[in-house]
């Protein structure tokens, strides 16, 4: 049974995990705007270390690009009850940046652990017109 399956105790439905939503559109993931990154390979990095603690999912646009490469990292079912909301991040270019944000999303991600490292001074703001207009 998948994570996503299970019944969250004292819920009814299933449990939703960490989702960590990567930016993969005109500027974010690109070899034009970011020579010499291996943005698949961060991609698949990623996704490997997350593992069944959460969801990576790649996107076309997060309508961000002046901070790209650009990374949200949206709390579980369990962790927006406890206050946690979606956490944007920009310039997400290194590769210890992701092993942070894995790191984050195995201790529960938003609202049920802090970022670690220096993933605090990753965090951007976005207008609420661009938060609003996402799907999921």
């Amino acid at each position: 049974m998948s994570r996503r399956d299970r019944e969250r105790p004292g819920k009814q439905g299933p449990a939703s995990p960490v989702t960590v939503t990567v930016c993969r559109g005109c500027c974010c993931g690109t070899e034009q705007k970011h020579p010499g990154i291996d943005h698949a390979g961060q991609y698949d990095r990623l996704r490997t270390a997350v593992g069944d603690a959460g969801r990576v999912r790649a996107v076309k646009c997060l309508d961000t690009c002046a901070h790209s490469n650009v990374v949200v990292v949206g709390p579980s079912s369990e962790g927006r009850a406890a206050g946690g909301r979606p956490v944007w991040l920009g310039w997400v270019l290194a590769d210890d940046m992701i092993e942070e944000i894995a790191e984050w999303v195995q201790a529960g991600g938003p609202g049920l652990a802090d970022p670690p490292g220096m993933l605090d001074l990753q965090q951007i703001a976005v207008s609420r017109r661009v938060r609003e207009g996402l799907s999921g």
